[in-house]
C-alpha cells in the first residue's frame, strides 16, 4: 500500500528550514564584565541614559524632572528629541551615541565567532527599534561599523517589531501546507508579554512571503499579572481558540498549523533547555513540553489535529526578513529587547551555503 501520510513538518529548534540554515542562535558570548549581550539591551540603554540625567539632577536641571528613567517611555523620547528644549534633547542624544558605539562593539563581538563569520548583514529587531530612538541608534551604530569594517549593514527590521515574529512564524511551515489553506496561527513568546496571532502568507500574491501580514492579533502583557506557568499556558490557549473561532467566522482557510517563537535554546523534540528565566514560571522542566500542551488544548482545525512547530524567538523573527535578504548569502539578526536575542542565518541555495 503506497504512503499517504503528510511530509513532515519538521522538528522543533531546528537548524535546517524551507528557506535558510540557522548556522547559531542563542550565542552567549561573555568577558570578564560578563555577558556582552547585556551591554545592548533596552535596560543597557536606560542606564546610559540615567548616567546622562545625573549631571544636571545634580544641579537641579534635570529636563525629566522627577520621573524615573526606567518609567520613560519610548514615544516620550522621541517627543522630547524633536520637541524637547535643548538641554532633554541633548541628554537623549548622549545616550544615544553612547548606546550606538556599544552597540557596534557588541556587533564586532558577535562577528568574531566562526558560525557568524563572514556575515553580510544584520537586522535589528525587538522593541528598542521601535521609534525614533532605537532607529537613530541602529543608524549611527551601522555607520561607526561601516567605518571601520568596510561593507557592511545594520539595518531595522522592516516589519512592525510586534508583527515581525508572527510573519516568520509563516517561515517555519512548509510550502504546502498553503496549498489549501490561507493562513495560520502564530505565537510571540516574550519576557514582559505574550502575543498571538492569524498570519496570512498571501501565497498567491507572492510565493517569497514577501506580502504576508498580520490580519488579527491579541496581547497580553503577563508580566503585570505574574501568573504561574499553568495559567500563562491556559491564557494562551484562551488567545490562541478564540482567534480561530473568529479566523473561521471570518471565512479563512486556516491551516491546523501554530507557530511558535520563544526565548531559550529549543531542543528537537520541543523543550526548552535553558533562556526561558523571564517566562513565567519553570519553562525549563523535564516535565513541561510547551508545543505538547499546545498540541492537546486546542480544538481540532480543519478537521485535523493541530500541529506546533516551535523555535527561538529571535531566529523566527529573523525569518520575517527572508525575502529581504536575497541579495546576500550571510545574515543575521539581533533582538534588543529584556537581552539581546540573536541568530545567524545562511540562505539554502546560495553558492557559499
Amino acid at each position: 500500500m503506497a504512503d499517504i501520510s503528510p511530509p513532515a513538518l519538521g522538528i522543533h529548534g531546528a537548524s535546517l528550514l524551507p528557506s535558510v540554515r540557522v548556522d547559531s542562535y542563542n550565542a552567549e558570548i561573555k568577558d570578564e564584565e560578563g555577558f556582552v549581550g547585556d551591554r545592548a539591551s533596552r535596560g543597557a540603554f536606560y542606564e546610559i541614559l540615567e548616567k546622562w540625567r545625573k549631571p544636571l539632577r545634580k544641579y537641579g536641571a534635570d529636563p525629566f524632572g522627577d520621573e524615573d528613567t526606567d518609567e520613560i517611555s519610548k514615544k516620550t523620547l522621541d517627543d522630547l528629541l524633536v520637541n524637547g528644549d535643548h538641554e532633554a534633547a541633548g541628554v537623549i542624544q548622549s545616550a544615544v551615541e553612547e548606546f550606538a558605539q556599544t552597540l557596534a562593539r557588541v556587533v564586532k563581538r558577535f562577528l568574531k565567532l566562526k558560525a557568524w563569520d563572514k556575515t553580510e548583514r544584520i537586522v535589528v529587531g525587538g522593541g528598542f527599534r521601535q521609534g525614533r530612538v532605537g532607529e537613530l541608534a541602529i543608524g549611527r551604530a551601522d555607520v561607526l561599523l561601516k567605518a571601520e569594517l568596510g561593507r557592511f549593514d545594520l539595518v531595522p527590521i522592516r516589519h512592525h517589531p510586534d508583527e515581525a515574529a508572527l510573519i516568520g512564524a509563516a517561515h517555519l511551515a512548509p510550502a504546502w501546507i498553503f496549498k489549501a489553506h490561507d493562513s495560520i496561527l502564530a505565537v510571540d513568546i516574550g519576557g514582559t508579554n505574550i502575543r498571538a496571532g492569524v498570519v496570512e502568507p498571501n501565497v498567491k500574491k507572492a510565493a517569497d512571503l514577501s506580502k504576508a501580514r498580520v490580519w488579527k492579533s491579541k496581547l497580553w502583557r503577563h508580566a503585570d499579572d505574574r501568573p504561574g506557568r499553568e495559567a500563562a499556558i491556559e491564557q494562551l490557549v484562551a488567545m490562541l481558540t478564540d482567534l480561530a473561532r473568529r479566523a473561521r467566522k471570518e471565512g479563512h482557510a486556516l491551516a491546523p498549523f501554530v507557530g511558535i517563537a520563544c526565548p531559550g535554546a529549543i531542543e528537537e523534540d520541543g523543550d526548552i533547555a535553558k533562556g526561558a528565566q523571564n517566562l513565567p514560571g519553570n519553562w525549563e522542566s523535564s516535565r513541561f513540553n510547551l508545543p505538547q500542551r499546545i498540541c492537546e488544548a486546542l480544538p481540532r482545525i480543519d478537521d485535523h489535529e493541530t500541529v506546533v512547530l516551535m523555535h527561538n524567538d529571535a531566529v523566527v523573527q529573523g525569518l520575517s526578513e527572508i525575502p529581504a535578504m536575497q541579495d546576500v548569502s550571510r545574515w543575521g539578526v539581533l533582538t534588543i529587547g529584556t537581552g539581546l536575542g540573536n541568530a545567524r542565518f545562511t540562505n539554502r541555495g546560495s553558492d557559499k551555503e
